[in-house]
């Protein structure tokens, strides 16, 4: 018999979906934790993990951020109250926070991006960042350096059980 789940486990911080590409691409400045406004197909395709953020972003518009490029399927029992896939969404944050993410957009080479979407407390959330785009040579040597303490863990395995 299966134990019921809590209902803090019911309602915790439950990943839907995650831009995995963003921390290879952006040196990850800043995080913050945004409500979403959705429409009800959209929860719902959300909660089923149908969410895509791998060209998300967000943008600083008329002192609001909007989330563009998320792409959220169609529910498939919406009908015909379903919404757009690719519609740009409103992002819910402070207005300090809004000033401060515009001033720092308007910086070069800064922007916002989507790193995940997740539930907390029922609601859903999406978590974005203030980035900078790396170079080609910053992820070829991101890459080396992995590399390189993948070989010295894989060695120190080794050597550890050969002296065992």
């Amino acid at each position: 018999m299966a134990t019921p789940k809590k209902k803090s486990e019911a309602y915790g911080d439950r990943a839907v979906a995650q831009n995995r590409a963003a921390s290879y691409n952006y040196h990850i400045l800043d995080r913050f934790e945004a409500g979403m406004a959705l429409l009800g197909t959209e929860v719902k395709a959300v909660r089923e993990g149908k969410a895509n953020l791998r060209d998300a972003y967000a943008e600083v518009r008329g002192g609001e951020v909007w989330l563009v490029n998320c792409h959220i399927p169609e529910y498939t029992s919406g009908g015909p109250w379903n919404h757009g896939p690719l519609r740009t969404r409103k992002l819910l944050l402070h207005k300090e926070e809004i000033a401060r993410l515009a001033g720092k957009t308007e910086q070069k080479g800064l922007t916002l991006i989507a790193l995940r979407i997740y539930f907390k407390g029922g609601r859903a959330k999406c978590e974005i960042a203030l980035a900078r785009g790396k170079k080609e040579h910053d992820r070829r040597a991101a890459i080396k350096e992995r590399d390189t303490k993948r070989e010295a863990a894989e060695e120190m395995r080794n050597f550890n059980k050969n002296n065992s």
